[in-house]
């Protein structure tokens, strides 16, 4: 017996190797789910898995490039065989590109950005969604920015890219809402100490920054509460 509330429970995050994603799958982990981390560096990634199995929980590695969509459905597959539903799908895998004018922007790198903060998500979405449907109450929660509803110079490029991903799932959850018990939320962040953080701001102080586990405890509060369709919560 055990009194965790997602015991029995199975979550993937994308992107799980470091930031928001590790410390995301480190507090599903230790809420009682079985989570299952993704992303390109399998090192990492085992590091993450060690974490959840030292402090408890059990967690399985799937090194994979997400903006290889045939990787994506043999994933959902592999998860399919072994697990008869996902419980929580968080969306936090992301590229930011490079800041700068959209009259110089560059459009192949514009395309990659495009590929894994679009595309691959709704590769996600396809090929998850029969897997969130068997679950109790599917839960799918996507990482976003403040750059995708507040357009900001120089960072058109990640902007689009955030705008469309929240469309996209907003759409999704529209279409599943009043003929399954999946629910889509949409969460901002905001200012948190990560890697991609210090690659766009440099001279910022990471110390003035919240940590990734802030995020991750308001991340595994909506998985374990729920939360009605649509829902947008801004951390901080």
């Amino acid at each position: 017996m055990t009194d965790k509330p997602l015991s029995n429970q199975v979550a993937l995050v994308t992107g799980a190797s470091r930031g928001i994603g590790a410390a995301t799958a480190k507090a599903l982990g230790a809420q009682g789910a079985h989570v299952i981390l993704t992303a390109r560096t399998a090192d990492a990634l085992e590091e993450v898995e060690e974490a959840i199995h030292e402090a408890g929980g059990s967690a399985t590695i799937a090194p994979m490039d997400l903006a290889e969509n045939e990787s994506v459905a043999r994933l959902a597959a592999a998860i399919g065989e072994r697990w008869p539903a996902i419980d929580t799908l968080v969306l936090n895998a992301a590229a930011l590109g490079t800041l700068g004018p959209v009259t110089a922007m560059d459009f192949a790198e514009l395309a990659k950005v495009l590929t894994l903060n679009v595309s691959a998500q709704a590769a996600m979405l396809q090929a998850f969604d029969p897997l969130l449907r068997k679950a109790a109450a599917g839960k799918v929660i996507g990482v976003t920015s403040s750059v995708g509803r507040n357009p900001r110079a120089y960072w058109g490029m990640y902007g689009a890219s955030k705008a469309a991903f929240d469309n996209l799932l907003l759409s999704y959850g529209e279409e599943v809402r009043n003929l399954t018990k999946v629910r889509v939320a949409i969460l901002d962040p905001g200012a948190t100490r990560t890697k991609m953080r210090a690659r766009a701001f440099p001279g910022e102080d990471p110390a003035t920054l919240k940590g990734p586990e802030v995020v991750a405890d308001t991340i595994a509060r909506l998985a374990v509460a729920g939360f009605e369709a649509g829902h947008f919560e801004r951390v901080g």
